[in-house]
């Protein structure tokens, strides 16, 4: 079985991620995704934070709803919440290789975004973990759509930054790589959260059941109607 990860806060997760997974099991032929949500951050301070257990909800909500062709390539995967502390993605690659062990097609892959790739190398663990999995770099998009996200934006810690980049990041990117050909969304989950808290459209930015969680829960502000 071939395992691709997907990583991230998921707070919320959008429209974005899930064309995303699918586009690595259509085109690139995995049988699985595992969204990960994290539990702490190494290298940002989370803003408008739900609690990891109602960001596991909405993944897994999703993953139980989704199918392609029939079938469901989807999972939420609880162990980074579930070991707390920092969420450092060499302890989950272990995790998942144990998991899966002889059911494992070859190396697990790890699916991250350009600007995510771009700073890679200041990781913990980068080089062991580019042996362990087979990286994926997707392209992303980094226009709000004329929304104001700056007080809505994750806080950068530790030399990392949130300024995205374009193609020509592979040129320094000295890990081998798939670089992904999937559809670039404009969207964002910063901008989400200033849309929901500035009472503006996000419905059809989220998967449906994602969108009815948020509003059964009252999530970031937003009242059921």
């Amino acid at each position: 079985m071939k395992v691709a990860i997907l990583g991230g806060s998921f707070n919320p997760l959008h429209i974005g991620h899930c064309m995303l997974a699918e586009t690595v099991v259509r085109e690139l032929h995995y049988d699985k995704v595992l969204f990960v949500p994290l539990f702490i951050a190494p290298h940002k301070e989370m803003n408008a934070l739900v609690s990891a257990e109602e960001r596991f909800a909405m993944v897994d909500a999703f993953c139980k709803s989704a199918g392609v062709d029939g079938r469901c390539y989807f999972e939420a995967e609880a162990c980074e919440i579930e070991r707390m502390g920092t969420s450092y993605t060499y302890d989950t690659l272990l995790y998942i290789i144990k998991k899966y062990g002889d059911s494992l097609e070859g190396k697990p892959a790890f699916i991250m975004g350009q600007e995510t790739a771009a700073q890679f190398h200041k990781w913990h663990k980068a080089e062991d973990i580019a042996r362990l999995a087979d990286l994926i770099t997707a392209r992303r998009h980094p226009d709000n759509n004329g929304v104001d996200v700056s007080l809505f934006e994750n806080k950068a810690l530790r030399g990392y930054t949130n300024e995205f980049v374009g193609d020509d990041f592979e040129k320094d990117f000295k890990y081998p790589h798939i670089m992904l050909e999937n559809p670039v969304l404009p969207v964002s989950s910063t901008e989400i959260r200033s849309r929901m808290a500035n009472g503006k459209a996000f419905r059809y930015l989220v998967p449906e059941v994602v969108f009815q969680y948020i509003i059964s829960h009252n999530l970031y502000g937003v009242k059921s109607e």
